[in-house]
């Protein structure tokens, strides 16, 4: 969701090949073995394995709607609110949604530290629509599909926080004609077809 918004967001075009990670293509072991998605390659035959830095890839190409237009504190602020949604917050994320990978840890527990970082986005949006103010930027890009993966574990619990900017931050997000293009559903990749362009 990460590598689409910006895709959208920058008006590049890739082909899109779609994968079903338990029956990965022989295609994209061979471009980037350690096997998770996204993965770009670009013209020259590089390889992007990070959503994040595709985001920034498309971004520093073409930024039309200034996603990456912030001052030089308001970058490296929301870089670093980025990297706590990777690192701590996606942790806890992971053990709350999936606790029977991790041998079965307590799910709840990893749900109310994760929590305690969401009080700080509630807190962030305090005066402003968006994270870094009155529109949307790489930073709520990036972050919000993960706070939507939490969100969905428990709906009713989660609506049931006192976050209600967050809450109206999500809302919006889920709402725009930029999520209803980033949602599309596509067919499995397979070998030989018509190339798929995405946007389309």
């Amino acid at each position: 969701m990460r590598a689409r918004s910006a895709l959208v967001a920058s008006g590049l075009v890739c082909e899109l090949r779609e994968v079903v990670l338990r029956d990965k293509p022989q295609a994209l072991l061979d471009a980037s073995p350690k096997a998770t998605v996204p993965v770009l390659i670009e013209p020259g035959g590089a390889v992007i394995e990070q959503s994040l830095d595709i985001m920034l890839w498309a971004l520093r190409q073409n930024d039309p709607h200034a996603w990456l237009a912030l001052d030089p504190d308001g970058v490296s602020a929301a870089m670093d609110l980025i990297a706590q949604c990777d690192g701590q917050f996606k942790h806890h994320l992971d053990r709350y949604k999936y606790p029977q990978r991790y041998d079965d840890v307590d799910g709840r527990a990893h749900r109310d530290d994760a929590a305690s970082w969401l009080f700080q986005l509630e807190s962030q949006l305090a005066t402003t629509p968006f994270l870094f103010g009155d529109r949307l930027t790489v930073a709520d890009a990036a972050i919000a599909p993960f706070v939507r993966q939490f969100a969905h574990t428990d709906r009713d619990w989660f609506e049931s926080q006192p976050w209600p900017r967050l809450q109206a931050w999500l809302q919006r997000w889920a709402q725009s004609p930029l999520f209803e293009r980033i949602m599309g559903k596509y067919p499995p990749w397979v070998a030989g077809q018509a190339p798929v362009l995405f946007p389309g």
